[in-house]
């Protein structure tokens, strides 16, 4: 009779079968509880009082908010709202005055030669995309629009790289049309911390916004709350303490500020 010899377990064998029986005793054992969060304080009700003296807390401390984009036709603004996406108004300002000294109306960006346009542009960023986008439009500007920019959102949006927040720029700023509310980064998170609207989309925060904001102050909100965003009310470090809208903020409140 042949005597059947166990194998002795070697240390690795060991490790799995423990490692293997942990597994399975923390399948078998109740799960911790998290640990609830403090409740937030809830944000202060956007009514009209509070909203009126929002609008004239911005008024009196940007009383001539304008677009800081360099411009003097509005194609030209069109083309720099474009050139801003994902970029910084200064670095727009630098390479626009010599896109529109070497190419100044639809007509001429539309048969400019695109390489030439990316390279002027290429600092901003996206230049491939920008530079495709800006000849496309202008070039439907040149054939349908006789070159202008026409003063219909409608029609703006249907061209390239043009959406709601750089239609309501052009037509706000070049033609004094208060068609919405342009709504990017400053506008969108001043918007959430001042409890004027809880959307995290910018079409959604800009009905908020046009909901509370008589249409008279469109235009000149968009560009108050720009400026405030980018001196005061910061994305890491809000400047609370210094902040003339803080005591109807309830972002400031909470913060204890």
């Amino acid at each position: 009779m042949t005597e059947t010899r166990r194998k002795t377990p070697t240390a690795a064998h060991k490790a799995k079968t423990e490692k293997k029986n942990k597994a399975q005793k923390a399948k078998t054992q109740p799960t911790a509880l998290a640990r609830p969060r403090p409740a937030a304080r809830p944000a202060l009700a956007p009514d009209p009082a509070r909203v009126e003296r929002i609008l004239e807390l911005l008024a009196a401390a940007y009383p001539d908010a304008r677009t800081a984009l360099h411009w003097e036709t509005p194609v030209q603004l069109l083309v720099a709202t474009i050139l801003s996406a994902q970029c910084t108004d200064e670095r727009v300002n630098q390479v626009t005055p010599v896109l529109f000294a070497a190419y100044p109306t639809a007509a001429a960006l539309a048969a400019a030669p695109r390489a030439a346009i990316e390279e002027i542009i290429r600092s901003t960023g996206f230049f491939h995309n920008k530079a495709k986008a800006i000849q496309d439009a202008c070039k439907i500007l040149a054939a349908q629009h006789g070159g202008e920019v026409p003063r219909d959102l409608e029609q703006l949006v249907q061209l390239p790289g043009v959406a709601r927040k750089t239609a309501n720029v052009v037509l706000g700023s070049a033609y004094g049309l208060p068609t919405g509310i342009a709504v990017d980064t400053h506008v969108a998170r001043l918007a959430g911390r001042l409890g004027l609207s809880t959307e995290s989309d910018p079409e959604k925060i800009e009905r908020d916004l046009m909901r509370l904001i008589p249409q008279a102050r469109w235009i000149s909100f968009s560009l108050q709350m720009i400026l405030h965003g980018r001196a005061v009310c910061q994305a890491r470090k809000p400047r609370c303490a210094e902040c003339s809208l803080a005591s109807w903020c309830p972002s400031a409140i909470v913060s204890g500020q």
